[in-house]
């Protein structure tokens, strides 16, 4: 069991939204959201509301789910935006360029299993599932990383 975790019910797009704005708010170059869940479940939503909250000049923000990835000039640094769905194995993850990514970007990456033992020990965890019997999403936010204690000292 993570050193910090907490369970959130998500009512709405909004509410994701809203979250989103506020992690974003507190990220700094070579942090790294790990975003599990299944298809449907909100992960892009949730890196597309983060992201645009970074951005200086709003943008369209596509789903990287067949380039990979897409980057954004933020104004601390580049934000880089993964989607691992359909990579086989962890040497294209370095093929990519991601893992120096890690070191001084903001990287939100979807599907991070596929990052195996590439994937940063530092890393926030977001694991999304849809729970349509209460027409909401849960979210369990868990990380080992005392830098992350500011996230769940926010979240009521």
């Amino acid at each position: 069991m993570a050193e910090f975790q907490t369970t959130l019910d998500l009512s709405s797009a909004e509410e994701t939204s809203a979250l989103a704005n506020q992690i974003g708010a507190l990220l700094k170059p070579g942090d790294v959201l790990l975003l599990e869940g299944e298809i449907g479940a909100g992960k892009t939503h949730f890196a597309r509301s983060l992201i645009q909250s970074l951005l200086e000049t709003p943008e369209d923000i596509p789903s990287p789910t067949f380039t990979l990835v897409q980057t954004y000039d933020g104004p601390a640094c580049e934000i880089w935006h993964a989607d691992l769905y359909r990579l086989t194995s962890p040497d294209e993850v370095v093929e990519l360029g991601l893992t120096d990514a890690f070191e001084d970007s903001i990287c939100l990456v979807e599907w991070p299993d596929r990052l195996a033992e590439l994937a940063p020990k530092s890393a926030l965890t977001l694991a999304l599932a849809m729970r349509p019997e209460h027409g909401r999403r849960s979210l369990i936010l868990s990380s080992d990383n005392p830098r992350w204690a500011p996230v769940f000292e926010m979240i009521p």
